[in-house]
């Protein structure tokens, strides 16, 4: 999935400026694509690839390594940052059909599957993908209304003790942030404000930041490390959910790790010489090594703080109710990310929606005419009636499943075994050997569909995981009473 990382970074579009290629002698200012001249170096990839990789998914990390222990858990994270890393060097070697410095660039990921697989696989990698930003805006209206409902909660724990109910509804939050959803929608590219990626990498590393300093300083509080090597022990739960959450475990860290997707937009970025695919590999090691450190001290001080039980949620699980403030700003910067994140998540998806309505129906004024008219303020807007209608009823659709599955680790699980195999693993394989012209059979060959197969089988059993974790929550749920 997307994704699945959480900030979405679109800075290759300030680049992506469509020119004709001037005549002799200014073609300093341009690359051989015709496009403004690419100025991104090792450290702008590796930037861009680590504020879109930490996001929400690093604060399930700590229930992650209390489901498999403190030799498997850690050890699972380094798995993951190692195929990562492995997968996206074979990705950044298919930016170029051709030649390596001078062959045909491919803009986008489903670009490069095109130019590499042909246009049944980009079909199958479209929907994979789609459906993919689909569940990420379930899961981020779930993860925001959790912190919005976190936030009311610490409040009455300060004013009433940390032992006072405090029960709060999620469902006027998951409202509210669909109303505001619905709002941000009608911005068209909102994905290019150029401010909103540098707002998403500074909230992200506010929340992250703090979950980690809690748990640092719970543990020196404490003076203990909790936990065990085999993880959660059997009693706490069954043996039959022991294995499922283990499963969900490695879903939720294959989506903390997710970013495929933008892998390529963000080589777009790169300058060359020398090769792009070159300055992303070393680009690649920085920011996967920098995130792997990062995650293992949140996932690890986390489980050392509660053990077994460490919370699905680092921030809203109240493992931490002090100081309360401090855990207030985290929770807000969850939600501005969020409300941002849900946006560039999405953008693709209205896009390719808008624009197959738009070739299907070239003549409907009510898919293609745009009404202009004033906002104070803000000057002149377009309104384009379609979008009006499509983009709301998209955000209403997916505020109503949050409402009626609002469970952050089944979905942020479900995600990432959705997003992992498929987008990280199976697409990157089997574009690399199409370029390279790996023999079948030949040992290489063999190696890539082994590592290939068997993130699949791991692909699998996160997603039964994520999914016998909601089918055990939906048993003692009541669909929109859910409550905090």
């Amino acid at each position: 999935m997307a994704k699945m990382g959480d900030n979405q970074l679109t800075h290759h579009q300030v680049f992506d400026v469509s020119v004709d290629v001037p005549p002799e002698g200014g073609s300093k200012c341009f690359d051989d694509d015709g496009r403004l001249k690419r100025t991104g170096t090792v450290w702008t990839a590796s930037a861009h690839i680590i504020t879109a990789v930490i996001g929400s998914g690093v604060l399930s990390l700590a229930w992650a390594t209390a489901q498999l222990g403190w030799v498997a858990g850690p050890s699972v994270m380094l798995l993951f940052s190692f195929v990562t890393y492995y997968t996206s060097t074979l990705l950044a070697a298919c930016y170029r059909t051709g030649d390596p410095l001078t062959g045909k660039r491919n803009y986008t990921y489903t670009e490069a599957v095109r130019s590499n697989l042909g246009g049944f696989k980009e079909k199958i990698c479209g929907f994979v993908q789609y459906l993919n930003l689909f569940g990420v805006a379930i899961g981020y209206t779930i993860a925001s209304s959790i912190s919005m409902v976190a936030i009311k909660r610490s409040n009455c724990f300060y004013k009433n003790g940390d032992t006072a109910p405090c029960h709060v509804n999620s469902n006027p939050y998951m409202i509210a942030f669909g109303v505001a959803e619905i709002i941000f929608s009608q911005i068209p590219n909102f994905d290019q404000l150029w401010w909103l990626s540098i707002v998403a990498a500074v909230m992200s590393f506010t929340y992250s930041s703090i979950g980690l300093g809690l748990g640092i300083a719970k543990v020196v509080e404490t003076g203990t490390i909790r936990g065990s090597m085999t993880g959660i022990s059997i009693g706490n739960v069954t043996e039959t959910q022991k294995i499922w959450r283990s499963f969900q475990a490695l879903g939720d860290i294959a989506f903390a790790y997710s970013y495929s997707l933008i892998l390529i937009e963000i080589q777009d970025t790169v300058k060359s010489p020398p090769s792009e695919a070159k300055t992303m590999k070393k680009a690649t090691i920085v920011s996967v090594a920098t995130t792997t450190l990062f995650y293992m001290l949140c996932g690890c001080m986390g489980y050392a703080a509660f053990g077994d039980s460490s919370p699905g949620n680092l921030l809203t699980g109240f493992g931490f109710f002090n100081p309360y403030w401090l855990i207030d700003i985290a929770n807000a910067a969850i939600v501005i990310h969020l409300v941002g994140a849900y946006q560039v998540f999405v953008q693709p998806l209205y896009a390719f929606v808008e624009k197959t309505a738009a070739e299907k129906y070239p003549h409907s004024h009510f898919i293609t005419k745009d009404i202009k008219f004033r906002i104070p303020c803000f000057g002149l807007f377009n309104l384009n009636l379609f979008r009006l209608v499509w983009r709301t009823c998209f955000v209403i659709l997916t505020t109503v499943i949050s409402m009626i599955l609002p469970f952050f680790n089944d979905v942020v699980g479900l995600l990432g075994a959705l997003g992992f195999w498929p987008l990280t693993v199976y697409f990157p394989v089997e574009m690399y050997i199409a370029t390279k012209r790996i023999p079948k059979w030949s040992t290489r060959w063999i190696c890539l569909q082994i590592l290939s197969g068997a993130c699949l089988i791991v692909t699998i059993a996160a997603a039964a995981g994520s999914i016998a974790g909601v089918i055990s929550d939906l048993k003692i749920y009541k669909p929109f009473k859910t409550s905090y």
